[in-house]
C-alpha cells in the first residue's frame, strides 16, 4: 500500500503571524497542535488516517515552528492559546475536536478550560503540563545559579552574568532549550507552566493517550492529568515512549475515531 503524499501548506496571516497549516478532508472540524520543537509534518499521518474517516483535519505549525513565523515578542503558554482561537475565527471554526502531542497537550489543557465552549471533545496525547520531580541536587544548583546570576546582574556586572548562563546552559540545558533559539525565554516561560489548576477546570470530555515508556512526560503525569478532569479516561499503549501515536499508528486512529464519534 502506497503511503499518501503529504498535502501542501496553506498560508494564512493570523495576527499578524504568516501561519502554515495543512487542511486535509472532509468533514467534523479536528485541529491537530504538534508538540514542542516539531511541526505539522509529525502529525500528518495521524490527521491523513482520520481525513479518510470524514474529517477536516487542520494541522497547523504554531508560531516559531515549522514553515511559521515566530512570535513578535516573548510568549507564554496562554499567548499560544489564544493564538489558536484566533486561528479558529479566522476559519470560522466554532467548534472542533482537539489532538494535542506533548506541548500541544498543554494548549489542550488551556483550550479546555478557558475556551471549553470552543472545543468539542480532546484527545491529548503524552501531554505536557505536570511539572516534572526534580532532586533536591538540581533545585539546589538551579537555586546557586539564579542567585548568583542575580546578584551579578544588580551589580551591573552583566558581561560576567551572560557568561555564567552560557555555561550553566551548556552543562545543564536541556535538548528543548539548547535548540529553541529565538524562543528560548519562551520555551522558559512555557515548560515552567504548572497547568494541574486548569485541568481541573477543564469541561470538556478528555481522552489521553499515553507511551509507558515515555520518558519526557512519564506516565504519572497522565494519571494526575486524568485524575484531575472530570470527564476523562486514559489508554496506556505498552512499550511505547513519547512518540506513542506513531508507534501504535491504526490503534490510535482507530481509538480517536470511535472517541469522538460516540458519546
Amino acid at each position: 500500500m502506497m503511503t499518501p503524499p503529504t498535502p501542501p501548506l496553506e498560508f494564512f496571516t493570523i495576527d499578524g503571524i504568516r501561519t502554515a497549516t495543512s487542511i486535509t478532508g472532509d468533514g467534523s472540524p479536528i485541529l491537530v497542535l504538534h508538540g514542542w520543537g516539531a511541526d505539522s509534518r509529525l502529525m500528518q499521518p495521524l490527521a491523513d488516517g482520520l481525513a479518510a474517516r470524514r474529517f477536516c483535519v487542520h494541522a497547523l505549525d504554531l508560531p516559531g515552528f515549522g514553515q511559521s513565523e515566530p512570535p513578535p515578542s516573548v510568549w507564554t503558554v496562554f499567548d499560544y492559546a489564544r493564538f489558536v482561537v484566533a486561528y479558529l475565527d479566522a476559519h470560522n471554526l466554532k467548534q472542533v475536536y482537539i489532538i494535542g502531542h506533548s506541548f500541544g497537550g498543554r494548549l489542550g489543557l488551556i483550550l479546555g478550560s478557558d475556551f471549553a465552549d470552543r472545543v468539542i471533545k480532546m484527545t491529548l496525547i503524552d501531554s505536557a503540563g505536570v511539572p516534572p520531580h526534580r532532586s533536591l541536587t538540581t533545585q539546589a544548583r538551579l537555586t546557586t545559579y539564579k542567585t548568583i546570576r542575580d546578584g551579578l546582574n544588580a551589580v551591573g556586572a552583566t558581561s560576567l552574568s551572560n557568561q555564567l548562563r552560557a555555561w550553566y546552559v551548556g552543562r545543564y540545558g536541556s535538548a528543548d532549550y539548547k535548540n529553541a533559539g529565538v524562543l528560548r525565554d519562551t520555551f522558559i516561560n512555557i515548560v515552567n507552566q504548572d497547568l494541574r489548576a486548569h485541568a481541573g477546570r477543564v469541561r470538556v470530555p478528555t481522552l489521553f493517550l499515553w507511551g509507558e515508556n515515555d520518558t519526557d512526560t512519564p506516565l504519572w503525569q497522565a494519571k494526575i492529568l486524568e485524575s484531575l478532569i472530570p470527564d476523562a479516561g486514559l489508554v496506556i499503549f505498552p512499550n511505547a515512549g513519547h512518540y506513542s501515536y506513531l508507534e501504535h499508528l491504526a490503534e490510535s486512529i482507530r481509538i480517536i475515531e470511535h472517541f469522538f464519534t460516540h458519546d
